[in-house]
């Protein structure tokens, strides 16, 4: 299934439902919290008509169209509110490219590793290049990003990984988000070596590159369709900074800027041709 969009009226989204059933396409509502209730397409295929169907909705809602379905289709319905629950992998696919849910699979695969006893070579064989002649062990560059130290280390990576690759992926295709992937892994890794040496690990570098990637591309090229929530952007940004100011926690605060930056600096370089 697909996540189309999540609406805080459910009688109006229903109306939309009932509008799409009159067309043979059939899509899902399901509360989400906070007064939210998100709609799902069941048919994959029907994507694209559902969504330019629902740019017209969303613009006018009280059409007359959308309340002749819901008259038209009241008597077949058996519960003015029916609503379904996508299992929770479902809702993580609907979200996820391919690549989000690969990089996710393979850092937790090393977690799992790490917690049943091959930290040690795992480590050894996954960190930064340390020594001259790591540094031609090309997958080192990156494959630091996949380490992972704890429970809370890997869910806060993996739930940003998720949230911010998979809209860069499914707005930009996988060729973008392995672009930002590389170069932020490889980036924010030198730096946290250049300040501290090759003792670290995990996404947060590259996390922070597509949040600062978001970030100014939804300012610069709007068109693009991607952005990220201001409230967001301050959370991360003060996180960053309590990360140089606070004594207590091992942050690697190096890769954090470093990842932010590049970031920031793609998104600035693309944002420099507006779409025509």
């Amino acid at each position: 299934m697909i996540r189309l969009i999540a609406l805080n009226n459910p009688r109006v989204a229903q109306s939309f439902i009932d509008y799409m059933a009159s067309r043979d396409i059939e899509i899902l509502m399901t509360p989400e919290g906070e007064g939210q209730f998100a709609l799902w397409l069941k048919q994959v295929e029907h994507q694209i008509e559902a969504e330019a169907e629902l740019k017209l909705f969303i613009e006018n809602p009280r059409a007359q169209k959308y309340q002749a379905a819901s008259w038209q289709v009241a008597d077949s319905r058996t519960q003015q509110f029916h609503y379904h629950s996508p299992s929770f992998i479902s809702q993580i696919k609907a979200k996820a490219g391919p690549l989000t849910l690969a990089i996710m699979v393979i850092c937790i695969a090393v977690y799992a590793l790490l917690f049943f006893g091959f930290g040690q070579p795992l480590f050894q064989s996954l960190h930064f290049p340390a020594t001259p002649d790591q540094k031609w062990q090309l997958w080192r560059w990156v494959s630091h990003a996949f380490l992972h130290f704890s429970v809370a280390h890997i869910a806060f990576n993996l739930l940003w990984w998720w949230q911010f690759g998979g809209d860069i992926e499914k707005k930009l295709g996988s060729g973008k988000l392995l672009q930002i992937f590389l170069l932020s892994a490889a980036l924010s890794g030198a730096a946290q070596y250049w300040v501290e040496g090759a003792n670290f690990g995990g996404l947060s570098g590259v996390v922070y590159a597509l949040m600062g990637y978001l970030w100014i591309i939804g300012w610069r090229r709007p068109d693009k369709g991607l952005s990220v929530p201001r409230p967001l952007v301050i959370f991360m940004l003060v996180w960053l900074v309590l990360g140089f100011v606070q004594p207590f926690m091992a942050i690697a605060n190096s890769a954090h800027l470093a990842g932010l930056l590049a970031g920031c600096g793609l998104a600035a370089i693309e944002g420099q041709s507006k779409a025509v």
